[in-house]
């Protein structure tokens, strides 16, 4: 149907052409009479020509529409929207300059130069438009508050900008627990997923390692899992950085435009963001913050399942991961025991505490 549209445009469009310039150039020739027939014979011999080079043409400008109309389709609103308002101002800028250019009595200046000053401020308006979008969005922004309080100062609600939105990255998605922190009310905010860390998901769940392809299949389970049980708003954010190639770049960049919060648990990841002022917040950090508080001297019941690392030593774990190194427990391989806790030491991967049996300790 595209294509006959087109093929009855290069019609008429040849029709025209051949209807008003091909009596001039039959004038050129001094062709002679009837001249009442020469714009009919115009039209005629444009409208065939035009006719037959649309059989040829119409095929790559049918192709060139439907990729267009296929970007224009999956490009984001925001994107179109702001890219369409930067494209007009660009072009109200160029008419506001034409229009003095006009009076310039040079040939070039007054007729060819406002076409490039056309083309140059509609596009450097889009560009503005469409990669600045982002800014512009968090410019127009309003934040909503409370009626005033009984102090007669205004009262930020939950919904106030000083929340501000919580960007995942691959790790954490993969990781888990961030569905369940959700669903414990302890995030507040609205969650946003850069479409780029889902091509990255979807890339990984793809992959032909095992392992990936399972690491990746539960990302997006804990995805979907998010966007229908969580409590927390979930967003998609579409658009992307093409300049940058790293995902941990774009999610750098991205949380600084959102004047967001990265979510991670990736330590590089998070000492970069650090060091470029950004606020992360890391799951294993509150996954240590949280683990239980034991003192040297307190008793607990554990389970030796191997051993340790120097001679006769035993490893337990709790029940959160935390490992409990038995002094003298290699003999308990296997039994549930009494231990009494003699130090606690912090380290950056974890918790790990020390202790031995409380039957040795009783015999001493």
């Amino acid at each position: 149907m595209l294509k006959r549209i087109l093929q009855l445009f290069f019609l008429i469009a040849g029709g025209t052409i051949g209807y008003l310039y091909f009596p001039d150039l039959l004038g050129i020739w001094n062709v002679g009479e009837p001249e009442w027939l020469y714009p009919y014979i115009g039209m005629t011999l444009g409208a065939i020509i035009f006719f037959i080079i649309s059989y040829w043409l119409a095929d790559y400008v049918v192709d060139f529409l439907k990729v267009t109309e296929e970007k224009l389709v999956k490009a984001p609103v925001q994107d179109l929207l702001f890219g369409s308002l930067g494209l007009i101002v660009g072009l109200i800028v160029a008419f506001l300059v034409n229009f003095y250019l006009q009076d310039i009595r040079i040939t070039v200046v007054s007729e060819v130069l406002p076409l490039f000053v056309s083309l140059i401020l509609g596009y450097l308006g889009f560009q503005v438009g469409f990669k600045r979008r982002n800014e512009f969005v968090n410019l127009i922004s309003v934040q909503k508050k409370d009626p005033k309080g009984k102090d007669g100062k205004e009262v930020a609600t939950q919904d106030d900008a000083s929340i501000r939105p919580k960007i995942l990255d691959t790790s954490v998605i993969i990781d888990g627990r961030i569905a369940d922190i959700c669903d414990t009310k302890f995030l507040e905010g609205t969650i946003v997923i850069p479409h780029f860390v889902l091509e990255e998901l979807q890339h990984i769940a793809d992959s032909s390692d095992v392992l990936k392809r399972n690491r990746g299949r539960r990302g997006l389970d804990i995805l979907n899992r998010l966007q229908k049980d969580s409590l927390v708003e979930v967003q998609i954010y579409e658009g992307d950085f093409e300049e940058i190639q790293e995902v941990d770049s774009k999610l750098v960049k991205l949380t600084k435009l959102l004047d967001g919060v990265l979510v991670t648990n990736d330590y590089n990841l998070n000492k970069v963001s650090e060091f470029q002022n950004v606020t992360v917040l890391n799951i294993n950090d509150l996954a240590n913050a949280v683990k239980p508080i034991v003192l040297p001297g307190e008793e607990m019941d554990v389970q030796v399942i191997k051993a340790g690392k120097e001679e006769k030593q035993g490893v337990a774990y709790l029940d959160d991961g935390t490992m409990i190194v038995v002094e003298d427990g290699k003999n308990f391989i296997g039994d549930t025991i009494d231990v009494i806790v003699t130090s606690v030491l912090q380290t950056s991967a974890g918790r790990m505490i020390f202790a031995k049996p409380k039957a040795l300790e009783k015999a001493q």
